[in-house]
């Protein structure tokens, strides 16, 4: 049975908000760690993480204990003036991407996808000329939902609605050296790719295909931009997805887990790069405040010190191997695929999204990314336990399908 305040924000969000989510029907108040609990208290086992958000599970204390001491000192006076905790964001980001470079701070993967746009043309306006400003990113890719990152994204699904996109974008398949190859001509400013695709379904890039991106960005003089908004801080086990293919981007964008549920986002790039950009070339209002700061250095921390990444290593194999085993049991799962706890499932029948439901009624976070593709993002304190309570609510539910 529905609760009463359950009911009430059902009511009040059909009435006023914009129908742009099909929101299920429950009603968050608290969490901890992999679990995550309903206004009657019902507890419920998180495989979604705020969509891969809250890499240390939920309200972490350290996390916790930063923001409440922040809040209460100061929350926001804009870019134009220098704040606490900012400064050794900068520093700490730009020591994990290594090499000399320079970092942008925002609030969200879409905007960091928008400033790494806007770099990327910048740079080839001044290296090569008005004419080079095309980007090639990849088929079934997903950077965003604003006009740039939208653009940007090789889902049409996702673009139709709100033609005429922006121009100047090229999308090729995944993995496909030859037509990476053929894209990549003299007006191409930046090659674009997330080295595990997402929102496309979990699909990973081939380190042939990122050491041939890499190469032919040298090659043709264009910069090559890994999207890491999903895929990176410890999700498949290094800090950045890109580490376990020896391939390094010029560009590099974060967000989603960087500071474990509070927006913030960040761009990277080389120093050589970077450096086009002057004082009111790019800017935003809320990013880099104090609160965020202090949260995604404390983020930060607890990630390496909890050793995280080893942690998303081993258990996103136990999960990986569970679910192959799964699939020979009960002939639904045609395939898995992934790195670390990014895990992606396609299944041999158009039945994700009731999969979805039927766990939520079980009291199991999944999320569907398409009718035949199930993806798992919980948190990266997931364990071999919860694995096995997940796997036996599946294998009840494919049982019924």
């Amino acid at each position: 049975m529905m609760s009463d305040a359950l009911q009430h924000a059902l009511d009040l969000d059909a009435q006023y908000a914009w129908p742009t989510y099909a929101r299920k029907p429950v009603l968050f108040v608290r969490g901890s760690g992999m679990r995550l609990y309903d206004d009657d208290g019902a507890e419920y086992l998180d495989f979604v993480s705020g969509i891969g958000v809250v890499n240390l599970g939920h309200a972490h204390p350290a996390v916790a204990r930063v923001v409440r001491t922040q809040v209460e000192r100061l929350v926001h006076v804009s870019n134009l003036y220098h704040v606490e905790h900012r400064a050794e964001l900068e520093e700490r980001l730009c020591r994990l991407f290594g090499k000399p470079s320079r970092v942008f701070l925002c609030n969200s993967g879409t905007e960091a996808v928008e400033a790494a746009i806007k770099l990327a043309r910048a740079w080839g306006r001044q290296a090569r000329g008005d004419g080079c400003y095309r980007i090639v990113a990849a088929e079934r890719s997903f950077h965003g939902r604003t006009y740039g990152a939208l653009s940007a994204t090789g889902q049409s699904a996702k673009q139709q609605k709100f033609a005429p996109l922006l121009p100047g974008f090229t999308h090729v398949p995944l993995n496909d050296v030859a037509a990476l190859e053929e894209a990549v001509g003299e007006d191409v400013c930046a090659v674009l790719l997330e080295p595990v695709q997402g929102e496309g379904g979990v699909y990973p890039c081939t380190p042939e295909y990122l050491r041939a991106a890499r190469a032919l960005c040298d090659e043709r003089g264009a910069l090559l931009i890994f999207d890491e908004v999903q895929c990176g801080l410890w999700r498949t086990g290094p800090v950045f997805a890109h580490r376990a293919y020896g391939v390094e981007p010029d560009v590099m964008t974060l967000a989603k887990a960087l500071a474990n549920g509070l927006p913030a986002g960040a761009v990277l790039a080389r120093d050589h790069v970077a450096d086009i950009l002057k004082p009111g070339d790019h800017g935003s209002t809320f990013a880099g405040g104090p609160v965020v700061c202090a949260a995604a250095l404390a983020t930060l921390d607890a990630l390496e010190s909890e050793h995280l990444g080893e942690n998303a290593e081993r258990a996103g194999a136990y999960l990986a191997d569970a679910l192959r085993a799964l699939g020979e049991r009960t002939g639904l799962v045609t395939d898995v695929r992934g790195r670390g706890l990014m895990v992606g499932v396609t299944l041999a029948r158009p039945v994700a999204r009731q999969v979805a439901d039927a766990a939520l009624e079980r009291r199991i976070l999944l999320n569907a990314t398409s009718d035949d593709v199930l993806r798992f993002l919980p948190p990266l304190v997931c364990t071999e336990s919860e694995i096995d309570t997940l796997m036996g609510v599946l294998e009840h539910i494919l049982g019924e399908f």
